[in-house]
């Protein structure tokens, strides 16, 4: 087909028709005389990059583990979500991806919408040889701090898993008390499959917790902000005094009083 004979918008939809059109029909654009279509093979050409450098970033997160399963190793990540809370449990999951296909888009949960992340997180279900979720509650973080309390929930989620794998990769600076071996990953969420796909599952699964306690407690906007503390979370606090799913170390020092009050 001569692209010539084509105004700047039918080229637009034919391209729009092209899953991924070729290098060869946008060497062609790129030598049009007329500046729109140009402009539009470049337009083509930068998406086309940026789809490459997204597929060599996922294929990247896989190093780790690949290396070791070409050594006979079992993998499994590790990751937590909700240590800054001021309520709700803090969660953990672990997750072994099984070797195949990378999936598509896999990342750092907190760099996902939440519409990714549920996208992501069926994909991981699906496909992962073995998924475990785990929790410390409220009474757990006020009796052994947060960090005591999310090493305790990925140290759950990983003992879930049944037949333990040969190693785990944990996302943190902190080792776990694990029977296997294992090592600790500053940002591992970011740089390790396995590991960003326990981060998408482990908050997939606490949003979901702070939505049900959103029913349970009502007022405290748990469906919005998590558990977080944001203003309205603030406000409410206020308005109501904590309730049994907040954490008291955690609320700031003029909260404190509230639970007197209340």
């Amino acid at each position: 087909m001569d692209y010539r004979t084509l105004t700047v918008a039918e080229i637009t939809a034919r391209l729009a028709r092209l899953a991924r059109p070729s290098a060869a029909l946008l060497r062609r654009l790129r030598r049009d005389p007329r500046r729109g279509v140009r402009r539009l093979a470049a337009r083509y050409e930068r998406t086309r990059e940026r789809a490459r450098a997204e597929r060599r970033r996922v294929v990247k997160l896989y190093r780790e583990e690949r290396g070791r399963r070409l050594a006979g190793q079992t993998v499994v990540g590790v990751d937590e979500v909700g240590r800054g809370c001021l309520a709700g449990p803090v969660l953990a999951a672990a997750v072994i991806l099984p070797d195949g296909p990378p999936i598509a888009g896999l990342d750092d949960s907190k760099r996902l919408t939440p519409a990714a992340r549920e996208r992501l997180n069926d994909e991981i279900r699906a496909r992962a040889l073995a998924v475990a979720v785990a929790e410390a509650s409220v009474e757990e973080i006020a009796r052994l701090n947060i960090r005591g309390a999310a090493l305790l929930a990925m140290r759950r989620a990983v003992e879930a898993l049944g037949p333990l794998p040969d190693f785990a990769l944990i996302d943190g600076r902190d080792r776990l008390a694990l029977r296997l071996d294992h090592e600790a990953m500053v940002r591992g969420d970011a740089a390790c499959a396995c590991i960003a796909a326990a981060s998408i599952v482990a908050k997939v699964a606490r949003d979901r917790l702070m939505r049900e306690l959103d029913g349970a407690f009502p007022g405290y906007g748990f469906a919005q902000h998590k558990g977080y503390s944001t203003a309205e979370h603030i406000d409410a606090l206020v308005r109501l005094g904590p309730c049994p799913a907040h954490r008291r170390a955690f609320l700031p020092v003029a909260q404190l009083a509230l639970f007197e009050w209340r």
